[in-house]
């Protein structure tokens, strides 16, 4: 079973960039399904992106086409472009495996806070 180790966040002008990984601690070639989650605390929880174990894509359309999910064989990531100052919250990853490693339980990060200043 793999960890996680988070990276990315922090604070940034309107219109920057940020990229946010949920790195393996270990490669591994088992399918992921992997989702970004948002929190704030007046808006609560909500799904921004999604990418399958199968490759389907899919976006809030809050953030697509300024947001890109990825992910590899050492994480999953989302690139965040001409942020917004609505943009800040605290970004959680979800990971859900398949193949070998799908005995695995879900896998949750802990958050990453991202500030977008105006």
């Amino acid at each position: 079973q793999v960890e996680l180790v988070e990276s990315g966040g922090g604070s940034v002008q309107a219109g920057g960039s940020l990229r946010l990984s949920c790195a393996f601690n270990q490669p591994t070639d088992c399918r992921v399904d992997s989702t970004w989650y948002r929190q704030t605390p007046g808006k609560g929880r909500s799904t921004i992106s999604n990418l399958s174990a199968w490759g389907r894509l899919s976006y809030d359309q809050s953030v697509k086409d300024r947001f890109t999910i990825s992910q590899d064989r050492a994480g999953v990531y989302l690139q965040m472009n001409s942020l917004k100052p609505e943009d800040t919250a605290t970004y959680i990853c979800k990971l859900v495996w398949y193949d070998e490693c799908v005995h695995w339980p879900d896998s949750w990060g802990r958050g990453i806070l991202v500030t977008v200043a105006s």
